[in-house]
């Protein structure tokens, strides 16, 4: 079934157990009262209750801004509410707009695990948001509070939190199972003439943590930027004004010369191998080449970004098949057997020991005994693990 666009929201009480042994007998009662406060702020901004077990409630709402006077008007109601004084209550509530899968009267899939994340990290009292969410409010109701891992999700989570009058505005840290982010978003100019493309690229670099420090439409202009902000990473349009045809790789080149503290990911629309050869001409660090319709798929061109930020390589796998099938004869390659040969394709797409083995269904020690052979016949010798695979990918493409 196909999936379609709600906010959840989750929520439960703060230390439940302790609630139980503190209260004993008296317990159901009070989870009853703090179950009919939760339900009349539902009802009343149109939320449909897809759970509800002991302390804990998931509810869908068609928009973001109801599912946020929901979690204000519980808060307030559970803040007033007469508590046993020894044990009074404090619920926390997390909020995340998303398309998960329908399933029945409920739903499945990634979005609801990040909505149940994002309300574990959370403090009695505390609404804590997902970008996504918080990017749909007005202005001055939210307040970013970082960037964290958070258990089972497999990309950091920016949260925020909900600022509004009748709301507790101070918290202690999140409660996270990895360990906060107290390193610098990664800074990035984008360069791309149809605004509209460039635009949709950076708000989603934003939403996955990304700093979009500058945005270009010209070469000249990309140019002005990476001299001005010194970004980690470049995202650079090869076709740009005034003709069209290589200003954009013509810059990456320039920034690669001038610049090498600012890696660079150019972007095509079509699959051009010789272009990809030109860049990767001296070295494939901090180097990637994608075709336009990767974007689309967020976490596979957002962990690209992250790689060749970080100094790795990023080459598109149709790119990659179109330079295997250019070898010649005299292929210094030919020594590879087809597994190591399928092996070396996917380090030139930049994938670690754990991708490849991944994407070969294989265990990672065979991938690392192919690496080792790799490396072996291509005659690398015993530099730096990361350094040789550079080599290696460099004679690749070279064949």
């Amino acid at each position: 079934m196909a999936s379609e666009t709600v906010t959840l929201l989750f929520s439960d009480i703060e230390g439940s157990t302790g609630h139980v042994g503190r209260l004993g007998d008296r317990w159901p009662a009070v989870l009853t009262e703090h179950q009919q406060l939760i339900r009349t702020a539902i009802a009343a901004s149109g939320g449909r209750e897809l759970d509800c077990r002991g302390d804990e409630f998931s509810v869908a709402f068609e928009r973001a801004e109801d599912a946020v006077t929901a979690a204000v008007a519980g808060q307030q109601a559970i803040a007033q509410h007469s508590w046993p004084e020894e044990s009074p209550v404090r619920v926390r509530m997390g909020i995340h707009m998303g398309s998960p899968t329908p399933a029945g009267s409920s739903y499945v899939g990634l979005d609801v695990h990040r909505t149940a994340r994002i309300c574990d990290a959370g403090h009695g009292g505390q609404v804590l948001l997902s970008a996504e969410t918080a990017a749909v409010l007005p202005e001055g109701h939210t307040r970013e509070i970082g960037l964290f891992e958070l258990r089972g999700l497999p990309q950091p989570e920016r949260l925020f939190q909900l600022v509004v009058d009748g709301l507790a505005a101070e918290f202690p840290p999140p409660r996270v199972q990895g360990v906060v982010s107290d390193v610098q978003a990664m800074r990035v100019v984008l360069a791309e003439d149809s605004v509209l493309l460039r635009e949709g690229i950076a708000r989603l670099l934003e939403d996955e943590g990304f700093e979009v420090v500058g945005q270009a439409g010209s070469a000249d202009e990309l140019m002005l930027k990476v001299r001005s902000y010194k970004p980690d990473v470049a995202i650079v349009d090869i076709r740009m004004p005034p003709t069209q045809t290589d200003e954009g790789l013509r810059a990456a080149q320039e920034i690669r010369e001038k610049h090498p503290e600012t890696t660079v990911l150019v972007l095509s629309q079509y699959v051009e191998p010789g272009y990809a050869l030109e860049l990767l001409s001296e070295s494939a660090e901090g180097v990637g080449y994608l075709l336009k319709d990767r974007v689309a798929n967020v976490p596979e061109f957002v962990a690209a970004v992250r790689r060749v930020a970080e100094g790795g390589s990023a080459l598109d796998p149709e790119v990659v098949a179109q330079l295997v099938g250019r070898r010649r004869g005299d292929d210094p390659i030919r020594e590879l057997t087809p597994r190591e040969r399928e092996v070396l394709e996917l380090m030139a797409e930049g994938l670690s020991n754990a991708a490849i083995a991944e994407r070969l269904v294989v265990t990672e020690r065979a991938v690392e005994k192919h690496v080792t052979s790799i490396f072996g016949k291509l005659r690398l010798g015993a530099d730096a693990e990361h350094h040789r695979r550079v080599l290696a990918v460099l004679a690749f493409l070279r064949a």
